[in-house]
C-alpha cells in the first residue's frame, strides 16, 4: 500500500517518536524564554504530557542505575527505584517547574492597615541546583501594606514559598524570586524577606559539616530606606 505524500500526512504523525522532553524544549525556544533550573515552563506542557515526561525520566533514570553497576532486576529494594525517583522530581521537589502557581485570592485593603505584619517561619524544602541536595530551612516575610495593597491570606504565603522553592535553586536566588512574586500580588511599601538553611550539598557530603546554615535576606521598598523598621522586622524574629 502507498503512503500518502508528505504534506498530506497529519503533523501528529511526523514527530511520532519524539521524546516530549525536547518537544516542550522546542516551544520554551521558540518563545524565547529560558529553562533554568528554578524556572517555571508550566505553559509549555500540554495535556497528558506531564505523564508522558514521568515516564521518560523513569526510562532515563534506570540508565543512571544500570550505569551505577545496581541489578535491579534481582535487587528488591531497587526494583521500582527509577519509576520512584522520576515522580519524586516531577511530582514533588520539583514540582515547581512544571505545575502553574498556586492561585490567590487578592482583597483590597479595606481597613487602611498600614501596619508591619510578619509571617513565619515557614518551612522550605528545596534542592541546591548543584548536586540536588536537599536545601532544608525556614522563611519569615515581613510586609509592610498601605491602603492600595491586596491583602491575601497568611496560608497562600506559605503555598507562594512552597510553588518557588520547588525548583533546583541555590538560596540567593530562591528568596529574590518569592520577593519578586509576592510584591507582584500585593505591592506594598515595604517587604523583607529572612531565609535560613541548612544545605546538605555541604552537610551530607564535601566538608560533611552538619551545623553550618546559611542566612541571607531582602530588603525591599521602606525596610530598605528605613534602617528603624529594618531593625524592628529583625528583632521580631523568633531566632
Amino acid at each position: 500500500m502507498s503512503l500518502p505524500p508528505p504534506d498530506a500526512m497529519n503533523p501528529a504523525d511526523s514527530d511520532e517518536g519524539t521524546p516530549v522532553s525536547v518537544k516542550i524544549r522546542e516551544r520554551v525556544r521558540a518563545a524565547r524564554k529560558r529553562f533554568h533550573a528554578n524556572d517555571n515552563i508550566a505553559d509549555f506542557i500540554e495535556p497528558g504530557e506531564l505523564e508522558r515526561l514521568l515516564d521518560e525520566v523513569t526510562e532515563k533514570m534506570q540508565g543512571v542505575l544500570d550505569s551505577l553497576v545496581i541489578d535491579t532486576a534481582h535487587d528488591h529494594n531497587t526494583t521500582a527505584t527509577a519509576r520512584r525517583v522520576a515522580k519524586m522530581y516531577l511530582t514533588e521537589v520539583f514540582k515547581g517547574r512544571y505545575v502553574k502557581g498556586p492561585t490567590v485570592t487578592e482583597f483590597p485593603n479595606a481597613e487602611h492597615l498600614n501596619e508591619l505584619m510578619i509571617v513565619g517561619p515557614i518551612t522550605v524544602r528545596s534542592a541546591c541546583s548543584h548536586h540536588f541536595c536537599p536545601v532544608i530551612g525556614k522563611v519569615w516575610i515581613g510586609v509592610l501594606p498601605n491602603e492600595r495593597t491586596n491583602v491575601i491570606g497568611l496560608s497562600k504565603y506559605a503555598r507562594l514559598a512552597e510553588w518557588i522553592m520547588g525548583r533546583p535553586q541555590i538560596q540567593e536566588e530562591a528568596i529574590i524570586q518569592l520577593a519578586d512574586l509576592i510584591q507582584d500580588k500585593t505591592s506594598p511599601d515595604g517587604l523583607a524577606i529572612v531565609m535560613e538553611a541548612t544545605h546538605y550539598c555541604m552537610a551530607w557530603r564535601g566538608v560533611k559539616d552538619m551545623d553550618s546554615k546559611m542566612i541571607n535576606s531582602v530588603m525591599r521598598g521602606v525596610f530598605l530606606k528605613d534602617p528603624n523598621l529594618r531593625r524592628e522586622f529583625l528583632s521580631l524574629i523568633p531566632r
